[in-house]
Order: C-alpha cells, then sequence, then structure tokens
C-alpha cells in the first residue's frame, strides 16, 4: 500500500501535525479530526487530490450497495467520476502540484474514502511534481466530467453512489 500527501509546495521536509483550516461537523467521538494530524490518502483514492488546492469538486464512485441504475447511469464503464467547474479548466491543465509519498508506519485508516491520519510528524519519502492534471484521471479509471456548474449535482447526495464534495465552499452558486 502506499500513501500520498498533495500540496502545492515543493520543498516539504517534514510534515507537522495542525488542525484542519475549516472544521467539520463530526460524529461524536470523531471531534479529534479537526485536531491536530497529518492527513494522507491511498493510491486508490489519490484521484480526490489531483486539482489545484483550493478547486471545489465533487467526486463520485460505487459501493456495494450502489444501485445498476445509478452506476449505469452516472459512471458507466468507469471506476470514478471527478466533476470540476469549467472555470478551473485552465488551472488544472496548467497548475503543478507535488505529491508527496509518506511512510505507511505511524498512519491510521480512517476507513472512509482512503484517508488516514498521523498524530505525529511525518517525514516524506519522496515527492514527484504533477503537471497536466486533467491528463491524469483517465490512466487511473476515473473520467473528469467539466460542467458549468457543480450546483446541479446536489441530488447525487441523495443517491446510492458514494459522493465527496470537497472545497465547495469556492464553487460558484453552491450556497
Amino acid at each position: 500500500m502506499r500513501l500520498y500527501h498533495f500540496s502545492d509546495d515543493p520543498g516539504i521536509e517534514r510534515f507537522e501535525p495542525r488542525p484542519v483550516r475549516v472544521a467539520s461537523p463530526r460524529q461524536p467521538g470523531k471531534e479529534w479530526l479537526n485536531g491536530p494530524l497529518v492527513w494522507a490518502i491511498d493510491e486508490a483514492h489519490e484521484f480526490m487530490y489531483l486539482f489545484p488546492r483550493d478547486c471545489p469538486r465533487i467526486l463520485i464512485w460505487a459501493k456495494p450497495d450502489t444501485l445498476a441504475d445509478d452506476r449505469r447511469s452516472w459512471l458507466g464503464d468507469w471506476r470514478a467520476v471527478a466533476y470540476v467547474e469549467r472555470v478551473w479548466l485552465d488551472r488544472l491543465s496548467g497548475e503543478t502540484i507535488c505529491r508527496y509519498e509518506m511512510p505507511v508506519e505511524g498512519f491510521e485508516d480512517l476507513d472512509d474514502a482512503g484517508m488516514w491520519v498521523a498524530r505525529r510528524p511525518v517525514v516524506p519519502i519522496g515527492v514527484a511534481a504533477m503537471s497536466g492534471l486533467d491528463r491524469e484521471f483517465a490512466p487511473r479509471g476515473v473520467a473528469l466530467r467539466v460542467v458549468d456548474s457543480l450546483k446541479p449535482l446536489k441530488p447525487l447526495w441523495q443517491s446510492s453512489l458514494h459522493v465527496s464534495g470537497i472545497r465547495l465552499r469556492n464553487a460558484l452558486d453552491w450556497v
């Protein structure tokens, strides 16, 4: 298994645990997830972070109990779909981000969309600069779908698919 952390900073030698910038409502007993942590994503879910930092996006994939109609309608032959607003396409294709490989030791599996956390500082074991991010999805079996607005996709949360929204506060007309 491989774990990664994505950043626009190419010079990180050590990741220090820090609280999230915008706290999320957490289930009772999980409030610590807003506290000082180092976050990582597993290789199967890394496509969720192949975006410029503040880019709003919606990502979907099938769960074991996903209905065949939802799978066919939304995913087709893709293992996942990433939606991004058209206004972000130039940045998606033009910006460079860094994919830091993290040691697996010391990370805890959150059993949630490939997310892992460490409560101590972490020294990465490697870093790779990635550009032309719009070309990174298809080789991973992920369809990149460019839309004018993410807002019409809000009903996806009522489907039988797994739906993740990231940086939606930056999306056009999201409120």
